[in-house]
């Protein structure tokens, strides 16, 4: 054959294999380049499961912080709320605490006969304006008389045999006790039966 039907046969060929053979047939790779590509492949495959798992561990480490940082937040909100509150309930405690002198005294002074009954009644209206404010800002008096002794409320200073009280029941107050916000700012002074 010669060098022109060698040609015209590989035209033929080309012709009924068609385009794709064509380019088939200049990008063939061999196959020691073609291992190397899929290792690449491979690797690179690892690589990518490899940051997307790092990436998904520093996903969940980072909403972890940031649901303790909201929880400890929640935490505080509510702890100065709280402390807010209570500065707003007790701000006044030393205050009503001296006052409360003056309204033993007021009692005291009342419990007195008086020659002038309009006297004795402008004091007595003085007292129950003040006791009034008091209670107003959360005073509140610890009745003790005929209750069961409590330690949290009373302070026991003396004790008797009366026939009269169950034992361990307050037989008589000497100084009245008083909450604040229900807050014991003092205890009453009784008597308790044996």
């Amino acid at each position: 054959m010669s060098n022109k039907d060698s040609k015209l046969r590989e035209e033929e060929l080309k012709e009924e294999k068609g385009p794709e053979a064509e380019k088939a047939e200049e990008t063939e790779i061999p196959e020691e380049e073609q291992k190397e590509t899929e290792e690449k492949t491979e690797d690179e495959a690892k690589d990518e499961a490899e940051a997307e798992e790092k990436k998904t561990e520093e996903d969940e480490a980072l909403n972890t912080k940031y649901l303790r940082l909201m929880a400890d937040f929640q935490n505080y909100k509510r702890r100065t709320e709280k402390e807010k509150g209570d500065i707003y309930s007790y701000a006044n405690e030393k205050l009503v605490s001296q006052l409360l002198e003056v309204v033993d005294n007021f009692e005291r002074a009342l419990k007195h006969e008086s020659a002038d009954d309009g006297y004795a009644e402008g004091m007595e209206m003085i007292f129950k304006q003040l006791t009034g404010v008091l209670e107003k800002a959360g005073l509140e008096e610890i009745n003790a008389l005929g209750e069961d002794f409590d330690p949290n409320f009373h302070n026991a200073v003396m004790t008797e045999d009366n026939d009269d009280y169950d034992s361990g029941k307050v037989t008589e107050v000497m100084q009245k006790g008083y909450t604040l916000n229900s807050k014991v700012i003092r205890p009453s002074m009784v008597k308790v039966n044996n």
